[in-house]
């Protein structure tokens, strides 16, 4: 359980030296797709951190609730049954528990996340 003394913060993450490596992404459907990161704060299913992962095409099936903020690249995220939307730097998404669909990452892209 985290110490709920503390306020779990990262300092300013610039490069990829300071992400670990997450391996091949399993999600992925096309060549393997690399992804990094660091978790800066964990409470059973609940976590929050950065993530990164080099392009290509993905499909998910969400278990949890996920909201991102993207701070570098950009994708179309592509919901079942729904219409393409475009999610690039800046932006901020919200994947609630259930969501089913693909994410076409058209160039590396850097999360900060929250699962829950």
């Amino acid at each position: 359980m985290t110490d709920v003394l503390l306020t779990p913060h990262l300092p300013a993450v610039t490069g990829t030296e300071e992400l670990e490596d997450w391996g091949v992404l399993e999600e992925g459907t096309g060549d393997p797709m690399q992804t990094r990161g660091v978790t800066i704060w964990e409470d059973g299913d609940a976590s929050a951190g950065i993530w990164e992962c080099t392009a290509g095409p993905s499909r998910w099936l969400l278990d949890t609730h996920e909201v991102i903020h993207l701070v570098a690249g950009r994708m179309t995220v592509t919901r079942d049954g729904g219409e393409p939307t475009v999610v690039e730097a800046g932006d901020v998404a919200v994947f609630p528990r259930g969501w089913a669909g693909t994410w076409d990452i058209h160039e590396t892209v850097r999360k900060v996340y929250a699962i829950f």
